[in-house]
């Protein structure tokens, strides 16, 4: 698939781009700096896992299959604003977490309750939000000889969009499941806020979450 990252010269997306290169798939960075985007493609591009590429945001979703939001809560808004006329009809895989710094270990309900609802709310009903990949340390995901020990949850209300998303979350080398309508959203986003809290706590260098008895 071609999958577009935006937000894709942030940590989070590293390794995302490069694990899903390594599957496979056409990867296109996208920033506000389409420039940066370019370089920071390059530069990935030379580690050997794939030819990957790099535009602006708006020009990165342009074709794509999945169209991947790997920003920061404080940008969220104003970004979906932007590129809304682009993501019309699009699957969306929404993985901010609306955390409010500097208290990032206290789960933080924005007003409409979550990011990703708060998403599609803006988007309408033609775009399709998933939401998932909320609980994977970007150091993990970006060390590709490191193997993911923790599972991902994925919601959302298109049957159809959360099975492709579910299908390729799991190229990158992670458990994925369906975690119900996009309305649960509201709990795989605070969970964040407890990891964090955790890998203080006991000093860990990215705690996750696995499942039993599935």
């Amino acid at each position: 698939m071609k999958v577009a990252i935006i937000g894709g010269t942030g940590k989070e997306a590293r390794g995302m781009a490069l694990r899903w290169a390594k599957a496979g798939h056409s990867v296109v960075l996208g920033s506000r700096d389409a420039a940066r985007a370019a370089e920071k493609a390059q530069e990935l591009s030379g580690l050997g896992c794939g030819t990957l590429t790099g535009t602006d945001n708006k020009g990165a979703c342009q074709g794509a299959d999945v169209v991947v939001l790997s920003i920061p809560y404080s940008a969220h808004a104003t970004t979906l604003a932007e590129l809304k006329p682009a993501l019309e009809g699009a699957l969306v895989v929404d993985i901010t977490v609306p955390l409010k710094p500097p208290a990032v270990r206290t789960v933080n309900l924005p007003e409409g309750r979550s990011a990703a609802l708060e998403a599609q709310a803006l988007l309408g009903p033609s775009t399709r939000v998933v939401a998932a990949m909320h609980h994977v340390s970007a150091v993990h995901l970006a060390d590709l000889e490191h193997a993911i020990d923790c599972d991902v949850l994925a919601c959302g209300d298109d049957a159809a969009a959360l099975e492709t998303a579910v299908k390729l979350i799991a190229d990158l080398g992670v458990r994925v499941f369906e975690a119900g309508p996009l309305a649960n959203a509201v709990a795989l986003e605070s969970l964040t806020p407890v990891l964090l809290h955790m890998n203080k706590r006991y000093k860990s260098a990215g705690t996750g979450i696995r499942f039993t008895g599935v």
